[in-house]
């Protein structure tokens, strides 16, 4: 394949996310170039209601392409190509003769179709998780569309047209109501509840289960590959290839350079998201985790991954800034929690809402143990770094469990990552080496790769793989026994939280 330096220097990529959308150029050494970033409103309308402007949304894109071109000082026909990356689950219905949303998009996060769900059969449940790989919650967006169908009457129209936010963005990129593409890739369709990971095509039963039409939604297709051509009269100001897309968790692995079985990253935000590649097998969990497409390249057979989350890792921090108020700021959980070399026994289990993977108990909740006049903040603060590591070796343990791929090293990336203690936690509480990589953008850069090997800027992955480079590596320093009794004691404390709630 010919590289793409020839058709522009530079690639772009749209990163839109939970609370804001940026758009990021990079060069062909990886690095930025340019960027600029927007928020948008959550709207609240109900308790468990969470939903988005669709068109907001467009107009930020918009926005933040314009201004990332002007910081980078460069035109729209200096990007070889561009790539998308995407809040999953996220639902967009709108009118392909109009070009507006017909309702707001219901996020993620959404949580009114509890009720729908849980009245589904048992054999409808079953064949949900065996088709798609995914537990049966309002988090996807199988049922979202149900909702707005129920609910929204101009959603049962012969012009509706239904899909994720990179379905919307790439709709509009390309033109619209002039000819927009109306596809999506096969890491966001594994996450409707509608398509079969087997055949990676939108599946018969469950869209009757769901009561969705089939020419309703996008076309499924790779991660990386041309979609089509930007609107010359879109912000780009041009014709410009959309060539890569990938939902965030699973760009993000693709940034990270995950591309082999058994290669694992953990994104730390808010709470985690840990990812095991598994290779092109479907390996469906026995252990509280989702099994997902990681990536598809082209004509290339699918590699699939375990996915893990875990609810509450740096709101854990936030919890001791706001609510306990012994820290003032993120930062200073180092400097306190490495004043002390141990928790003097303390345990902080965060169950504020439940536990996620790999328990799925909503009936936790939080729970300090081991205390003694002797504790002081300074153990709290070092036991909640102790919390994030130890919930996160919870999942990574499930997903050798489920997958019986061992696993050597960690990559890594979000916000706690910064605190150099935690990371060495992270090691000695798991007996593997954790890596930070040099460029922090991994989201954003897996949609760039994507879209740049699709048209030839960047020749191959062994060529991303050889620029790759780390900012930091930690070395387990602990016996294993030290490791062991440890964790012995973090299952006995999340025990503790167990059956709070009646």
């Amino acid at each position: 394949m010919e590289t793409g330096l020839a058709q522009g220097t530079y690639i772009g990529s749209l990163d839109q996310g939970t609370s804001s959308t940026r758009f990021m150029i990079f060069d062909h050494a990886g690095k930025v170039v340019g960027q600029h970033q927007l928020e948008h409103r959550q709207i609240m309308p109900r308790a468990g209601w969470v939903e988005h402007d669709a068109n907001e949304i467009w107009e930020r894109t918009q926005e933040v392409i314009v201004a990332s071109l002007k910081q980078a000082d460069i035109l729209g026909s200096d990007l070889a190509a561009i790539g998308i990356t995407n809040q999953r689950e996220t639902t967009v219905v709108w009118d392909i003769t109009t070009g507006q949303p017909l309702s707001h998009a219901i996020v993620w996060q959404d949580t009114r179709t509890s009720e729908f769900l849980s009245a589904l059969t048992p054999a409808q449940k079953d064949s949900i998780r065996f088709k798609t790989g995914l537990t049966i919650a309002p988090y996807f967006s199988g049922s979202k569309m149900n909702w707005l169908l129920a609910n929204v009457p101009a959603a049962n129209s012969e012009n509706a047209r239904f899909g994720t936010i990179d379905s919307w963005l790439l709709w509009n990129l390309s033109g619209g109501v002039r000819g927009g593409i109306h596809a999506t890739d096969v890491t966001n369709a594994s996450r409707t509840l509608l398509m079969n990971l087997e055949t990676l095509e939108w599946d018969d039963e469950l869209l009757s289960i769901f009561g969705v039409k089939k020419t309703s939604l996008p076309s499924i297709q790779s991660s990386s590959e041309q979609y089509g051509l930007t609107d010359p009269h879109g912000p780009f100001g041009t014709a410009i290839p959309i060539a890569g897309i990938l939902g965030d968790q699973q760009a993000a692995m693709v940034g990270q350079l995950c591309f082999e079985r058994g290669e694992s990253k953990t994104t730390y935000g808010t709470g985690n998201f840990a990812l095991l590649n598994t290779g092109t097998d479907i390996v469906r969990s026995k252990n509280g985790l989702l099994t997902t497409v990681c990536f598809k390249f082209g004509e290339r057979p699918a590699h699939y991954a375990l996915e893990g989350s875990v609810a509450v890792t740096g709101s854990a921090i936030q919890w001791l800034r706001d609510q306990l108020g012994i820290i003032s700021n993120a930062a200073e959980t180092e400097q306190l929690a490495s004043s002390v070399t141990d928790t003097a026994g303390v345990y902080f289990v965060p169950a504020f809402s439940g536990l996620f993977a790999p328990y799925w108990r909503s009936d936790a909740r939080g729970a300090i143990v081991g205390l003694t006049r002797a504790a002081t903040k300074a153990h709290l603060a070092r036991a909640a770094l102790e919390a994030i590591c130890y919930q996160t070796r919870d999942v990574i343990d499930a997903m050798i469990a489920d997958s019986g791929v061992p696993m050597s090293q960690m990559r890594v990336d979000g916000g706690i990552t910064s605190n150099a203690l935690c990371m060495q936690m992270q090691a000695d509480i798991m007996g593997i080496e954790i890596s930070k990589p040099l460029i922090a953008e991994t989201t954003a850069l897996g949609a760039a790769y994507a879209a740049g090997l699709a048209v030839g800027f960047w020749s191959s992955i062994q060529e991303l793989k050889s620029q790759w480079q780390e900012s930091r590596r930690w070395t387990p320093t602990s016996t294993e026994q030290t490791r062991e009794i440890g964790y012995s004691h973090w299952k006995k404390a999340v025990e503790r939280t167990l059956n709070w709630v009646d």
